[in-house]
């Protein structure tokens, strides 16, 4: 008994270490997609002029504990939970460049020539919304939120929405992109994340982060990590209510890695049950796109239940899983809780019986990444060139797999393999008809 309670224990301490911190501090490699002679498909004549610079601002919403300097300044946010969200602005430099035109060279450039620093240089809250649960009284044998504490709910969830739709009004976008981290990840991994993938992606949308209370140490970091993404679920159903309260919002996309999948998910579900509860659409209510599920620490079982038998997947555009056999972290999550994750999952091990539900809903889409000569670890969503670059090309194209702009090799059904070298054979085709958001 005590050797395997060792042998977990080892296991938790490998997991953390393959999940990493601070992986961020480098902007992701250049995608295949723009690395080739002639330079032009990065579409930069697209971006909103309000964007191009080499200061990001990336918005966000979290549910961490903030931390404070001497005059009581937020600096930074930790792995304690906090009851009150804060929604506010965090400022990232791509370090050491002196021009837009610079950090769009380098986005082209291959190998280390393209490499920067992402660099946090600031942030600020815009609005902290109360305390959950809110103050409430009993009326009748129900138990209902105080009037005067719905009125601050109301009155700060305003200024929220007028905070976004500022400045989508400012940029002329009308899509959200939204972010959410995995376990082992500390804020600014997070923001860094979505800096480069919304960067490469054409900054064509509005990058938001949201940042749950990952991060803790210690050999039960992991299961420490899943109980706040549980505690985090309520949270974000709120400000994804909010989210998509604004006007000015069309689309939400939405791209979650590793356990930040699960949190992701089972807000989105919640709030699928509700819409139809009462009758609505959930795409049309929850205003939900691309969905991006990149190593997923998900439940095979249960995520196809959910997809088909729950009808999620009718809540969105797309969804893609992108999935690899290979990566450690997600085969050791497996061994601790003998059930394989979707992230991990070898789709030629899937029955006949789980092929037909996944092609039957006609938008999910799990895509086979070929580990080939390459290296993959857990992050390998926004460090390989290939994966990132189909990432970039479904967010800027809308494109399903196995068309013109997302050229991926067909497996069966709804799943599809994904080379080394994607999309590099296809490159001059897809410069006759510049790259446009549809």
């Amino acid at each position: 008994m005590k050797m395997r309670s060792r042998g977990a224990i080892l296991l938790l301490m490998i997991l953390a270490a393959c999940a990493g911190r601070n992986t961020t501090a480098i902007l992701s490699p250049t995608p295949n997609l723009y690395t080739f002679e002639t330079g032009e498909a990065y579409p930069a004549a697209g971006v909103p002029a309000q964007f191009r610079t080499t200061t990001t601002e990336i918005l966000f919403m979290t549910d961490r504990n903030p931390v404070t300097d001497e005059f009581g300044a937020v600096v930074r946010y930790g792995e304690r939970r906090n009851d009150s969200m804060a929604f506010g602005a965090s400022w990232v430099e791509y370090g050491g460049l002196g021009s837009w035109n610079e950090l769009i060279a380098r986005t082209q450039a291959t190998g280390q020539a393209g490499l920067t620093r992402l660099e946090p240089v600031g942030l600020t809250e815009l609005a902290r919304l109360p305390r959950t649960p809110l103050p409430y009284q009993s009326n009748g044998g129900r138990l209902q939120t105080t009037s005067e504490a719905n009125a601050v709910y109301a009155t700060r969830s305003a200024t929220i929405r007028r905070e976004v739709a500022a400045r989508m009004q400012a940029t002329g976008v009308d899509r959200v992109l939204l972010y959410i981290h995995g376990f082992n990840n500390e804020f600014d991994d997070g923001v860094g994340t979505l800096a480069s993938i919304w960067h490469f992606a054409g900054r064509r949308s509005l990058p938001v982060l949201f940042s749950w209370p990952a991060g803790n140490d210690g050999p039960l970091a992991y299961f420490r990590d899943i109980e706040s993404g549980e505690f985090s679920v309520f949270h974000l159903k709120e400000f994804m209510r909010i989210l998509a309260d604004v006007p000015e919002v069309k689309r939400i996309d939405i791209v979650a890695h590793s356990r930040g999948s699960a949190v992701m998910t089972d807000a989105l579900r919640e709030l699928m049950l509700e819409s139809r509860g009462g009758g609505r659409d959930p795409r049309r209510i929850l205003k939900t796109g691309i969905l991006v599920l990149a190593a997923a620490d998900l439940d095979v079982g249960v995520t196809r239940q959910r997809l088909v038998a729950e009808r999620f997947a009718d809540g969105f555009d797309q969804i893609n899983i992108y999935t690899n056999p290979q990566d450690g972290a997600l085969r050791l999550s497996r061994l601790i809780g003998n059930v394989t994750r979707l992230g991990g999952v070898d789709p030629d091990k899937l029955s006949e019986r789980e092929l037909n539900d996944l092609k039957g809903t006609g938008n999910v889409n799990i895509v086979m990444v070929e580990s080939g000569s390459v290296q993959l670890g857990h992050a390998y969503f926004r460090e390989n060139p290939a994966v990132l670059s189909d990432i970039v090309l479904a967010l800027r194209t809308r494109a399903m797999p196995g068309t013109r702009f997302r050229p991926l090799d067909p497996i069966a059904g709804n799943i599809w393999g994904l080379h080394q070298n994607y999309p590099a054979e296809v490159l001059p085709e897809m410069l006759d008809r510049p790259l446009v958001d549809r």
